[in-house]
């Protein structure tokens, strides 16, 4: 099987990654001569590690980046305290990556280019996409370089400008408020603590200033901040944002910036034919809550496995365009929190790290059901040693468990024993030391659990 993937983002990359694994020939091409350099999209959700862990990428991510800094609040240039925007939680045996994590995007990409490589796939860069064709039997692309690749299926991570959007005919219904205008951008501060993060405020107006976030590994931090009318993305407006809030930072040099308005559009149809959308191209956030990057990764987890077993193709809209739609209801609603000016506007909650997603079906019953998330647990191998439902399911097998009964001879099933019980003398299988397994899963004798590719239940 080819399949041809269009952009090299996060979405595209994690897509590439998916299908290399499964051995699908793909390509991952990007319009851009030059890779991305800026943080862009710089929070990485709970849900979105665990995609990482599966995907090998996971250590890398948690080396380059840090957890979410506290923030010193500044008004009026003095001190006023220090608030969290993250409440961090500790890790159960059920959810290991509990907190978000910071990491500038064009370091995600990086990591996971690194990770595609391995398996001989590199993203080719100054080649577009200008033109597509498709029929019952594949999809033919015409491409800038003069090539004409047939591929039995073409994706659209091309961002919110997609041109496969576009090529398809799918429309992108939404708003964008051309009044409201942000300032985001990466800046160095020399002085300024890289530890924290730092809010600048006028006393009168505490809610709206600036805001100074690290960017672990990079002597920087993003800048954020409302925008007048006229005002460019130049260091010079950012300094002078900076001096209406009496901070007395002095600011040395910026890299990418960009200026944002609040824009929340979903693609109608996230398929035509054998023509998928993934990513921007499917759906545009407000930047509040930090779900554009987390909900794009996850569309590509989710379709990856659907490609390459060409199966279940047609749930990829059904469960991801529902998500899609949730996590822009509740962006939208941060963003209304801040225009208000409403003091918990700059909180953060677990109802956006994605651990609730669920793709069950409305008459679902049960703690667990098909579609459901599948949870982690710690156990113990036939040799005693520790080992995680996680490293069971980590590839691009679908998993079975068999809770307190034997498991078929086959890869990739497993028995879920409790202490001494007698290990079955066929078959695989893992001891359960302090019943988290049995009581993640609400599981009895007897029960069995089949887990998708994707870590949900199906």
């Amino acid at each position: 099987m080819r399949v041809l993937v269009i952009g090299a983002g996060p979405t595209g990359l994690t897509l590439g990654i998916d299908l290399a694994r499964r051995g699908v020939e793909v390509r991952v091409i990007d319009k851009a001569r030059s890779f991305f350099s800026g943080s862009r999209g710089d929070g990485l959700q709970p849900r979105t590690l665990e995609v990482f862990d599966d995907l090998g990428v996971l250590d890398a991510v948690l080396r380059a980046g840090a957890p979410t800094a506290p923030f010193r609040v500044h008004l009026d240039g003095v001190y006023a305290g220090e608030r969290r925007m993250v409440e961090p939680a500790a890790p159960t045996p059920a959810v290991p990556y509990p907190d978000p994590w910071v990491l500038g995007q064009s370091q995600t990409e990086a990591i996971l280019r690194a990770r595609l490589a391995e398996y001989g796939v590199k993203v080719e860069l100054g080649t577009a996409l200008t033109a597509l064709e498709q029929d019952p039997d594949g999809v033919t692309a015409r491409l800038s370089t003069g090539e004409r690749p047939r591929v039995d299926y073409l994706v659209g991570a091309d961002g919110g400008a997609s041109l496969v959007r576009k090529a398809i005919g799918v429309a992108f219904p939404g708003t964008t408020d051309e009044s409201f205008r942000v300032l985001v951008g990466d800046v160095t501060a020399p002085g300024l603590d890289l530890a924290l993060g730092h809010w600048f405020a006028r006393a009168e107006d505490p809610v709206h200033g600036v805001a100074l976030t690290p960017l672990p590994g990079t002597g920087a931090f993003q800048f954020i901040s409302p925008l007048g009318e006229g005002d460019d993305a130049s260091l010079a407006t950012m300094q002078a944002l900076l001096d209406r809030c009496g901070a007395g930072i002095r600011l040395t040099g910026h890299g990418w910036a960009t200026v944002w308005r609040p824009n929340a559009r979903l693609a109608e149809r996230y398929r035509a034919g054998r023509v998928f959308l993934a990513g921007d191209a499917a759906h545009v956030h407000p930047p509040t809550g930090g779900q554009g990057l987390n909900t794009g990764v996850q569309d590509a987890y989710n379709l990856g496995w659907k490609l390459a077993g060409e199966t279940a193709l047609d749930t990829y809209e059904t469960e991801r365009r529902t998500v899609a739609a949730r996590v822009l209801g509740a962006s939208t609603a941060l963003l209304d929190r801040y225009t208000e000016g409403r003091e918990d506007a700059h909180r953060r909650g677990p109802d956006g790290y994605g651990l609730d997603i669920s793709y069950r079906a409305p008459d679902a019953e049960g703690p667990l059901a098909p579609g459901d998330r599948a949870p982690d647990a710690p156990l113990l191998d036939p040799a005693g040693r520790p080992v995680r439902l996680f490293d069971l399911f980590r590839g691009p097998h679908a998993t079975r468990l068999y809770f307190g009964t034997p498991a078929p001879d086959e890869p990739h099933a497993y028995a879920v024993l409790r202490p001494g019980t007698t290990p079955p003398a066929h078959g695989r299988h893992v001891t359960d030391p302090d019943g988290h397994a049995f009581a993640a899963y609400a599981a009895e004798p007897g029960a069995i659990f089949r887990i998708r590719p994707d870590g949900y239940l199906g």
